[in-house]
């Protein structure tokens, strides 16, 4: 293509690309570059190849879904029916149950990037991703994940791409809080992306920070493994039933919203879980003023699904804390004055975006919090060529939404830019005998 040619004209006859030649490799991708190997990034390449778009997809770990692979408890299940979760173009086996393990949705995602011929560039962590106006192109910078300094500079290749996509998602990195004390505490601490089962927990008094889907479900799991666990809640929450009235909370929510207001529809939420969960709020589980669908379209904050936690803690047999105020060597102190030992700290503290730490470019995403700043669902594309998939805080079913906007999308420019190249090598050449 034209381009290419291009880079090698500008390679030469720049001094500053020319000092960098022995230590970087470039390479140039016809298709678009998808940063992230997760679902989102899976979702992205499938919708392209389907539409017979080349693409290129860069993965800083040695795996697919490194965060379901590699960050998450043993005993995790979606906590959505599988046809919310399910990626474009290929549904879950109908042998799966309605909620699969995290085994199973692996194994959906391996056979899914087998089925689309998906294979990502692994150990690869990119450091920088530019858009050059000189050329139009974009340049993503990356070094070998896990290598010493001057290894990674070794290392180091530039891909070179029309258009980039970036699917790292929402949950790129952990968030660990500081508390005061920290490092004075004596037991183990850890964030729920190095948890993998309660067994290691066996008898010992375990503190869990952050309510959550993921705090709530560690405190079972550490329930069930004959710890004790101790929840901290320092924020409102909102906890329904997964399902009601015989369907999923999600399904029937989703339901209702075609025929009602979202104020209605989060009345009806709370009604019925107050039937049948009564008043959390006597568990030390307050709710937010706003509803259970609005906070989630207004800040994005995900409702907790219930498997089971809210009957432990109303037995006892989980307790419930307020926010803790700072640790001691043994002890935690909570803003209620009381003080509590504790064997080990669990932090349910969430993950974050790690987009404004290498996307130089600063329109598209907000440096705040790694989100998209339009909000949905108008965040999935920028300028130049930029996207983003898996960032609507909408789970899969959004990256889904996210992956066929854009491919349908980079599929008119690809034809575009297609037909005009044709026309250009298919045009008669000025010397040309007529007659």
């Amino acid at each position: 293509m034209d381009f290419l040619r291009e880079i090698e004209g500008k390679r030469v006859h720049d001094p500053t690309m020319m000092m960098t030649k022995s230590a970087t490799r470039c390479v140039c991708i016809p298709g678009p570059v998808i940063v992230g190997a997760g679902p989102s990034g899976l979702a992205a390449a499938a919708c392209l190849k389907q539409k017979g778009i080349p693409c290129m997809v860069l993965e800083r770990s040695h795996c697919i879904a490194s965060l379901w692979q590699l960050k998450t408890y043993d005993r995790l299940k979606l906590h959505l029916p599988k046809q919310f979760c399910e990626l474009p173009l290929m549904p879950f086996p109908e042998g799966f149950p309605t909620y699969p393990s995290k085994q199973q949705f692996i194994q959906y995602l391996e056979d899914y990037a087998e089925r689309f011929d998906i294979n990502p560039v692994f150990n690869q962590s990119v450091v920088s991703a530019e858009y050059d106006r000189v050329l139009g192109l974009w340049r993503v910078k990356t070094t070998a994940a896990g290598l010493m300094k001057e290894e990674k500079t070794a290392s180091a290749t530039e891909y070179v791409c029309r258009w980039l996509i970036v699917a790292t998602g929402e949950n790129a990195e952990a968030v660990v809080p500081r508390v005061e004390g920290m490092e004075e505490f004596k037991g183990e601490i850890m964030h729920t992306s190095l948890y993998k089962s309660g067994g290691d927990f066996e008898g010992k008094k375990v503190l869990v920070v952050g309510c959550g889907n993921s705090g709530m479900e560690v405190c079972l799991d550490l329930c069930n493994h004959n710890a004790s666990p101790t929840l901290a809640v320092r924020d409102t929450v909102h906890v329904l039933p997964r399902e009601m009235l015989g369907r999923s909370t999600f399904g029937l929510s989703m339901w209702l919203l075609k025929w009602l207001p979202i104020r209605l529809v989060d009345a009806f939420l709370l009604i019925v879980s107050r039937l049948l969960l009564g008043d959390t709020s006597k568990y030390g589980l307050h709710r937010p003023p706003k509803g259970p669908l609005l906070l989630k379209n207004l800040s994005g904050k995900t409702p907790v699904l219930d498997v089971g936690t809210l009957s432990k803690i109303k037995s006892g047999h989980i307790k419930v804390c307020p926010g803790i105020q700072r640790l001691t060597r043994h002890s935690a102190e909570f803003v209620s004055g009381k003080s509590e030992q504790f064997d080990a700290i669990i932090l349910a503290t969430g993950y974050k975006s790690n987009v404004p730490y290498w996307l130089k470019e600063k329109e598209m995403f907000s440096e705040m919090d790694g989100l998209p700043k339009k909000p949905f669902p108008n965040g999935w594309k920028g300028e130049n060529g930029l996207y983003a998939v898996g960032f609507t805080k909408r789970g899969l079913l959004g990256a889904s939404m996210d992956a066929k906007r854009i491919a349908e999308d980079v599929e008119k420019h690809w034809k575009a830019e297609a037909k005009q190249h044709f026309s250009l090598i298919s045009r008669p050449s000025s010397n040309t005998f007529q007659r």
